[in-house]
């Protein structure tokens, strides 16, 4: 048998990483393992979050509705700051779309309100008459400050004697005497358990270590910032976003930023935006508004790895002791992740998943690796 380093090896140190490993830090030895110089380098870093409860598959919001808490009031000592932050959220529909307007409503759950265009614009002045024929507005949204939540989970681990090890790319993963050895450029590292937080290299990892892929798919999403017209004060407007997810916009530190919503399939990569999306996103965002973007501040693109259904990947890999999944968070990772952390800790652990998830029906199986092999 093989002496641990640790108890559990988490690759990545990203938001879904670092949340696991806060967790963990409590039940055992945990060692951390980032590829890049900077925790959070590809996609928590390049996040302009929001918290809500009415988006994405039904875990999903069940997922986020347990993670609320935490993110109103995390524990004490977490961070100096708020998580959450009120913004608002508005939902704006053409004509013709009006039908998936009705059907969001109808979907959504808590607070929401439908608004006529005249309330709408009153949130958004510069959505223009002849473009919204309807609005679905949700107050008790809110801006993640994400710089906050991920230092919070890093310094949390930290101090429970976690240790993060960066520019530590995984070049060699094999299971042997009873743990995993780990070989990256900064070292050898072993522990019963590899928690897979890899993000959009999440199969990269698995093939190394001889697991079988879930099909994860890293998708391209673009963003953009520029100034509003002079004069004009944005900072209390809601984010915007069209009922098809054809681009949105909110308030950004004195700014506008806005994106295509696009998703581009891409091999996992240190992403950048291409001027396509760009020009679309100026498009669709000058047709849908008065603003006149003559001038960008910043452009950037980040990775939103999905699955084929768009359910995370929680759990271990039943073809491979010791190797648990956590993978697929497709742009909810960071919402979710207090969650999605608690839970993936208690299966780690070969424990049922916590009770305020059982009682909000979140089901370990729906979130399973295993469900995506037809298992």
């Amino acid at each position: 048998m093989i002496s641990p380093d640790c108890d559990f090896i988490v690759v990545g140190a990203g938001i879904a990483g670092a949340s696991a490993a806060y967790e963990l830090a409590g039940r055992g030895r945990v060692v951390v393992l980032e590829r890049e110089g900077q925790p959070g380098y590809h996609t928590t870093g390049r996040s302009a979050a929001m918290f809500l409860e009415n988006y994405g598959e039904p875990v999903v919001r069940r997922l986020a509705s347990a993670s609320r808490a935490f993110l109103t009031e995390p524990p004490p000592g977490f961070s100096e700051h708020p998580i959450l932050t009120p913004r608002g959220i508005l939902w704006i529909a053409r004509a013709d779309q009006r039908t998936a307007l009705d059907e969001a409503l109808d979907a959504a759950q808590g607070t929401v309100e439908a608004l006529d265009p005249a309330r709408a614009r009153a949130l958004v002045p510069a959505l223009r008459p002849d473009y919204v024929a309807a609005a679905i507005f949700e107050p008790d949204a809110r801006d993640i400050d994400v710089h906050a939540l991920h230092r919070g989970y890093l310094n949390g681990l930290k101090r429970h004697g976690g240790r993060l090890v960066a520019d530590a790319g995984v070049t060699g993963l094999e299971r042997k005497g009873g743990a995993w050895r780990v070989t990256t450029a900064a070292g050898e590292f072993t522990a019963p358990v590899v928690v897979n937080a890899a993000g959009a290299w999440a199969d990269e990892l698995a093939r190394l270590a001889g697991v079988a892929p879930v099909g994860l798919v890293p998708m391209r999403r673009t963003a953009l910032t520029f100034d509003p017209p002079d004069g004009v004060d944005v900072s209390r407007w809601p984010l915007t976003v069209d009922v098809d997810e054809e681009f949105y916009f909110k308030p950004e530190a004195g700014r506008v930023l806005a994106s295509p919503a696009d998703e581009t399939p891409m091999p996992p990569c240190d992403v950048q935006p291409d001027e396509i999306d760009v020009a679309v996103a100026i498009d669709r965002i000058q047709r849908a508004t008065t603003f006149e973007v003559r001038r960008l501040t910043h452009r950037w693109a980040g990775l939103r790895s999905f699955v084929d259904d768009h359910v995370p990947v929680v759990g271990y890999d039943r073809g491979a002791e010791g190797f648990f999944w956590l993978a697929g968070q497709g742009g909810v990772g960071i919402m979710t992740s207090p969650a999605m952390a608690r839970l993936a800790a208690a299966l780690v652990m070969g424990e049922d998943p916590p009770a305020d998830m059982r009682e909000r029906d979140i089901d370990a199986a729906a979130l399973s690796p295993e469900r995506l092999r037809g298992a």
